[in-house]
């Protein structure tokens, strides 16, 4: 027959208060701990999109948000990014010879028979169009004048979900996020 006895019976009741402080106070302090992951592994997410896509970096803040942040309740973080195929415009393009290089994944290539401004090559200008340093390319004869914006083969939200910018994410997550939780419950047990 086994029998336990307790000695130390002031350290059973710091224990107890312990217990009872984690039960009141985890809940307010896990989706602080989530939230704080969260907004690390987006700034992660964010460097890697722009070197993933040869993006610059304000594009990138403006087209990644977090829709979901976490509430007592509702632990999870979400990051949205929403869009289509982005035009060269934003890949820093500059016209050539030849036609536009611009640099999407972050390599520079050149789009054969791209314009950004109008006139014979080395005096370019733009006369009666407003083409905000977009990129065309003419479709149909030169004489009907109709052209159209030129697109890269990048789309942000395809591109948050591959490589190494959802490694970054599951890294950040999967190494931040255990030590602080532990190190909370050692905390509030006292």
């Amino acid at each position: 027959m086994l029998v336990y006895r307790w000695e130390n019976i002031e350290g059973l009741r710091r224990y107890a208060g312990g217990i009872k402080r984690l039960q009141t106070e985890f809940p307010k302090v896990l989706p602080r701990i989530v939230n704080q992951v969260g907004r690390r592994a987006r700034t992660r997410v964010v460097r890697n999109l722009t070197k993933q896509t040869g993006l610059e970096r304000q594009v990138i803040v403006r087209a990644v948000k977090n829709v979901d942040t976490a509430k007592p309740g509702k632990l999870f973080y979400s990051l949205q990014s929403r869009g289509g195929f982005i035009r060269l415009k934003y890949f820093r393009a500059r016209e050539t010879r030849q036609g536009v290089a611009a640099q999407p994944f972050g390599k520079r290539r050149v789009f054969p028979g791209t314009f950004i401004m109008g006139g014979q090559f080395p005096y370019r200008h733009v006369k009666h169009w407003n083409l905000e340093g977009h990129v065309y390319r003419r479709i149909g004869r030169a004489s009907q004048r109709r052209v159209t914006q030129v697109k890269s083969d990048v789309r942000i939200p395809d591109e948050m979900v591959r490589g190494e910018t959802r490694d970054a994410f599951e890294r950040e997550a999967t190494a931040t996020m255990p030590p602080r939780v532990e190190a909370v419950i050692r905390k509030l047990l006292g």
